[in-house]
């Protein structure tokens, strides 16, 4: 029932904002009660890492409505003091050598920044455009895909594609832009102290506390929603309202998170806008990482012409290729630093994890290979499914053939094996025509 009242106030925040597209919303936080927060406790994860006071949910669980009536007080009150992130750095590409800096929220911040989420969502989901799909409900990559593939395929036989890289976003940006974008639809003055806090909140890293003078960091519960609203008015919204009206020809902005693309029919239109986005960017404290940004001639091959050019986007290398009725579209196959990396992460998986039972080895791996199905699974990219499920047969067999120094795993044991332990075969899971 509690989750039942909760979204039948998200309805109505929604119908608010539906109705009242160009209003300011004074009042908000009203909607955060008991069960809000218990239903924002729902939905956040559990075996989550522990942020600086290394609570535990089974921990926080324990007393969990007092912990929770404490928390909508001071929510309430404004006596809420945003804790310290803890920063911790995971590996970035295939290499291993680069790494991406993670904020890791405490438990009861992350409850309070989801139950903040749910109240902003409803208002943002309005006004965010159909060009944006990341971190948003009920869209995903594939459908930035299939948008990106419809608007490529309309384009004729002339295709230019700007490709472009923000520069270490989550972390330059401009926490005075913040404020100024969240107040445009937003005042509720509990709301707005909140994103203040959490956008000062101090990051510790190896046992030294600072305070960041811009950045959100990536990890945190609200990060990604501000990091779309920061972007729907720096780029989606300027786009539209300023970049299309002035084009001579077609173009269509497709954005995930902080990768994007554009495409035009004219070179002179993408030349345009490749000159004006690096100005348009710094005016709100953006960099374009000009070794990763590009103008690519993305046009239809034609015969005797040149090797066509390839792009990288949400993991997918995109490229011309026939199709079973000999005509031109664009295929898309697993990247390569992305097959590479998963490759390597499972090598690395099989032999950390090689003396457990060869049954919880099989799920295990089942469940990677699944993983990797569910997002790499589309037409078209059935050769490198297949590969990566080659590689993980030869991973496993590898380090089952050294648990022990009699090397006991030769290919014919191995086969049988995998009749007794079957691994999941490769398969179609999102099909797109071709």
């Amino acid at each position: 029932m509690g989750s039942e009242r909760v979204y039948t106030k998200q309805q109505r925040i929604a119908q608010l904002a539906e109705r009242k597209p160009e209003a300011v919303l004074t009042t908000l936080a009203h909607h955060v009660d008991m069960d809000w927060l218990l239903e924002a406790y729902r939905r956040t994860r559990k075996d989550a890492a522990v942020g600086v006071d290394r609570v535990t949910a089974a921990e926080y669980e324990q007393d969990l409505r007092s912990n929770l009536a404490s928390l909508l007080e001071r929510f309430k009150s404004g006596n809420y003091r945003a804790p310290a992130v803890r920063r911790v750095y995971v590996p970035k590409g295939a290499g291993g050598k680069a790494e991406r800096p993670i904020g890791i929220p405490t438990l009861e911040d992350k409850v309070l920044q989801r139950a903040v989420v749910m109240l902003l969502e409803p208002v943002y989901e309005h006004d965010f455009l159909d060009c944006s799909y990341g971190y948003r409900p009920r869209r995903s990559a594939h459908q930035a895909l299939d948008q990106l593939w419809h608007a490529i395929m309309k384009t004729g036989s002339q295709c230019w594609l700007l490709e472009a890289d923000i520069k270490g976003y989550f972390d330059s940006i401009s926490h005075a832009q913040m404020r100024e974008f969240v107040s445009k639809r937003v005042r509720d003055g509990v709301i707005k102290r909140m994103v203040g806090k959490w956008l000062k909140a101090g990051i510790m890293e190896e046992g030294q506390l600072r305070y960041p003078h811009k950045g959100t960091p990536q990890g945190g519960v609200i990060s990604p929603l501000l990091a779309n609203i920061y972007l729907h008015e720096v780029l989606d919204s300027w786009f539209e309202s300023e970049v299309r009206p002035r084009m001579s020809g077609r173009a269509e902005l497709i954005r995930f998170a902080d990768d994007f693309v554009i495409v035009f029919t004219k070179e002179h239109d993408a030349q345009r806008v490749y000159d004006v986005l690096p100005r348009r960017f710094a005016r709100f404290g953006l960099e374009i990482q000009q070794t990763k940004s590009r103008l690519l001639d993305f046009s239809r091959p034609c015969t005797g012409g040149k090797r066509p050019k390839i792009f990288v986007f949400l993991g997918f290398t995109h490229h011309w290729g026939r199709s079973r009725k000999g005509n031109w579209v664009v295929r898309r196959k697993t990247a390569g630093k992305k097959l590479v990396a998963s490759i390597r992460r499972v090598h690395q998986w099989c032999k950390v994890n090689r003396h457990m039972p060869v049954s919880e080895q099989r799920d295990k791996l089942s469940r990677k290979l699944r993983g990797h199905y569910g997002y790499y699974g589309i037409t078209g990219n059935s050769r490198r499914l297949y590969g990566f499920y080659e590689q993980v047969k030869n991973s496993w067999r590898k380090w089952l053939n050294r648990r022990s120094r009699s090397n006991d795993m030769p290919w014919e044991r191995f086969k049988r094996l995998l009749k007794r332990y079957p691994l999941p075969p490769p398969r179609i899971v999102h099909r797109y025509s071709q």
